[in-house]
């Protein structure tokens, strides 16, 4: 056996650098597109030098915070529908616990990236070293121990020679469809730089394949005989029909048998958003045609989706439905005593499909969804044209602005969001042309992945444009990856809609029975404080990218306008109120009540709490 004398680090970027991957095209592509780091004593001797000498094939992006670095490598998975990762190294101490969240995003929503945080030295010798956590009980135990509750693969590097199984391991794990997701390999600075005889075969990886599982006969049997008893069938297209590339599967299914598709936020732009058997976003943030037939299903067909509560109004929605769950991973595919069809979406669609036969839906009910989907894309189009007089924007009408800036019906932006109120407003009303143009964290939901993921984004699809919406809560999380958008070239158009201060959960905190305390601006300010007066626009400035301030949704086109046509990222700031938003759609979502207050308010919304927990699916 033919061998090299190589650190574990080098050996570990070089084989990261010869992965290969065949994509779904047939074309081969690097698998791993590149490492993000920010460099520390952990991970600059060791890692940092073998990365040099592979930068020619594996491209190492600099970010400004740990935790952005992260997320714009989960964004760049999802851009790819988990076709290709990128890795994320770190030092040992406060820079791989910023990774942690970056972490969770990605576990919740099962997309692969490799994180190669900096360990403390395996030898101890130095003890304690700069940054280390010591932990009174136990020895072996770091700050990369915070890694294990939020990654599907975890493994500490003790010797060099265990790189060669754990590697593959790792990503074993992240090319499996129903395994997906993060993977930790924590590397101790002083076995980062240990040498050993690496065998060259391990430098040779072969091509990755992606496998496409089918479903059990049996499973499949069952599963056609429940749908054939639906006369009013309904589909949930989840984020596996996104991640398996199963859009034309889906289309032909629901064309054939004449079922309606409603999409969580991870399955949107599974369909076009003009299908005619497309009612749009469903659930808590739902449009009112998806839930309404929702509500009247006989049988639900979740496709690739983790049932989420936003999907399911807390499993109060369908709850009466016959549910049938189509994954390809058997812990989604059992929840909630649905009758399981474990498999490829995309391959699974097509077994049900011939499995159903002729069968359809009943005629008056497939009638039905066309003219409310038909109904919804006229009510979308009213609500994001509307111009509103002597009073600020909303959310809607700011969507439909930025929609509206390019004059191509095949609008084949990207666009970028993950929490507070433009989640439930883009759920409704962004109209995705294309799978993925939707990009929406909203299965963490983590305030300051917009810019970051944006960066991801981009990185994945250079030649789309990708905007970011964000309101000022989310801004002032993380902002740092504009200034990373500017170094690496990558155009970002980016969006803040300034309602000052977290309007979402103030919304939600009236609505619970408590008056406005701790969420807008203006209530945060103690004695001796001053009001916040935050620039946006100079701070993008400042961050290198263009920026300005408009006054009304007349300024946004022409800035969105003049945005596009720029080479380097660009800030659009605009003024909106957090107190209007789209009335149609919604359903109940669970959010405790207290069961005593002072408060009469609390206690009526408590009796509706209650009231509401009796529809739920048990």
């Amino acid at each position: 056996m033919k061998t090299q004398k190589l650190t574990m680090s080098q050996a570990l970027v070089k084989h990261l650098a010869a992965l290969q991957v065949e994509m779904a095209d047939g074309s081969i592509q690097p698998y791993c597109a590149g490492v993000f780091t920010i460099f520390g004593h952990g991970n600059v001797a060791g890692l940092g030098e073998a990365l040099y000498a592979e930068r020619a094939t594996l491209p190492t992006y600099r970010a400004h915070n740990e935790q952005g670095m992260a997320h714009a490598a989960v964004a760049y998975a999802k851009a790819q529908f988990r076709q290709r990762i990128m890795a994320v190294s770190t030092s040992i101490g406060p820079g791989a616990t910023n990774v942690v969240t970056a972490a969770a995003v990605a576990h919740v929503n099962r997309l692969p990236v490799l994180l190669l945080p900096g360990d403390t030295f395996a030898t101890r010798a130095p003890d304690p070293v700069l940054q280390q956590i010591e932990n009174f009980q136990h020895g072996d135990m770091s700050a990369s121990d915070c890694f294990r509750p939020v990654t599907r693969f975890f493994d500490r590097i003790t010797r060099p020679e265990q790189i060669l199984t754990a590697l593959p391991r790792a990503i074993q794990v992240m090319t499996d469809p129903a395994s997906c997701g993060p993977v930790c390999l924590s590397l101790p600075q002083d076995v980062q730089a240990m040498a050993f005889d690496c065998p060259d075969s391990f430098l040779q990886p072969g091509l990755i394949h992606f496998r496409r599982p089918p479903a059990d006969t049996r499973e499949l049997a069952a599963a056609a005989a429940l749908l054939k008893t639906a006369k009013q069938p309904l589909i949930v297209a989840g984020g596996g029909v996104l991640y398996s590339q199963a859009w034309e599967a889906l289309r032909a299914f629901a064309e054939k048998h004449g079922i309606p598709v409603v999409e969580s936020h991870g399955g949107k732009s599974s369909l076009p958003w003009d299908h005619s058997l497309n009612l749009g976003g469903i659930g808590v943030d739902g449009g009112p045609a998806a839930n309404e037939m929702a509500r009247e299903a006989d049988v639900v067909l979740a496709v690739g989706t983790r049932l989420q509560d936003f999907t399911t109004g807390s499993h109060a929605l369908f709850a009466k439905a016959k549910l049938l769950c189509l994954n390809v991973q058997s812990f989604d595919a059992t929840k909630w005593a649905g009758a399981a069809l474990v498999a490829d979406a995309r391959v699974g669609l097509a077994q049900l499909s011939t499995a159903a036969g002729d069968w359809k839906a009943a005629p008056a009910w497939t009638t039905r969804a066309r003219a409310l989907a038909a109904g919804w894309v006229a009510r979308v189009t009213e609500l994001t044209t509307a111009v509103p007089k002597d009073v600020l924007p909303y959310d809607g009408e700011v969507i439909g602005t930025v929609r509206d800036s390019v004059e191509n019906s095949d609008v084949r932006d990207v666009v970028v969001c993950a929490a507070g109120t433009l989640p439930a407003e883009l759920h409704k009303l962004w109209r995705a042309t294309r799978p993925g143009n939707y990009h929406v964290e909203y299965g963490y939901s983590c305030m300051g992945y917009e810019i970051a993921g944006a960066l991801g984004a981009k990185m994945a699809r250079p030649d789309q444009e990708v905007i970011v919406m964000v309101g000022d809560g989310s801004y002032m999380m993380m902002n740092s990856e504009l200034a990373t958008s500017v170094l690496l070239g990558k155009k970002l158009i980016v969006v803040i809609l300034d309602n000052r201060g977290y309007g979402c959960i103030e919304r939600l905190q009236l609505k619970s029975g408590t008056p406005s305390f701790n969420n807008m601006l203006i209530d945060c300010i103690p004695e001796g404080g001053n009001p916040s007066q935050i620039d946006f626009a100079m701070h993008g400035r400042s961050m290198g990218a263009d920026a300005v301030h408009v006054k009304d949704l007349t300024e946004l086109k022409t800035a969105m306008v003049a945005a596009r046509a720029a080479t380097k990222t660009q800030v659009v700031v605009i003024d909106t109120t957090h107190h209007r938003t789209t009335a149609e759609g919604g359903c109940w979502w669970e959010v405790a009540i207290p069961a005593v207050s002072e408060r009469t308010e609390v206690n009526e919304a408590f009796e509706r709490y209650t009231a509401a927990k009796t529809e739920q699916r048990i």
